[in-house]
């Protein structure tokens, strides 16, 4: 079984809703800049653990969002359970929408297609510094 696993620095941009353009024939839709912008930063990171190779197996995707911990949560009683796990973030942006710009990136970086993926476990959790980890696995 192959695995990578690797971190992306800072917050997690969620995916935003296409705009649609209509300029010549048909309408186009367009990712909005911010969406881009992480999609290109995302690539970059994975770039860097990236197989000699795409991946072309099936591949379990697990992506832990770790978000910034609000000022209103950060009291003692609060705190305890942010570190045990059991005080989670329920706030938007939802958690498949942070998943999708992450899963777009890695797409023609670490395998072929983002049907390849069969398996997707996406989790939020407060942390002191934002990132996301995302682990990949598949059955070489």
């Amino acid at each position: 079984m192959g695995k990578i696993q690797f971190e992306i620095p800072g917050d997690v941009q969620a995916q935003q809703r296409p705009k649609f353009s209509r300029m010549g024939k048909g309408v186009k839709a367009i990712d909005p800049k911010e969406s881009r912008d992480y999609k290109s930063f995302v690539r970059l990171v994975a770039s860097h653990y990236a197989p000699e190779t795409l991946i072309t197996e099936p591949i379990k995707l697990t992506i832990d969002v770790y978000r910034k911990i609000p000022k209103d949560k950060q009291t003692g009683p609060k705190m305890k359970l942010i570190h045990e796990g059991k005080l989670r973030p329920t706030t938007k942006p939802d958690i498949d929408n942070l998943a999708k710009g992450i899963k777009d990136g890695l797409s023609k970086v670490l395998w072929h297609d983002d049907s390849q993926v069969i398996e997707l476990v996406a989790r939020k959790w407060y942390s002191n510094s934002p990132k996301a980890v995302v682990t990949v696995e598949w059955v070489s």
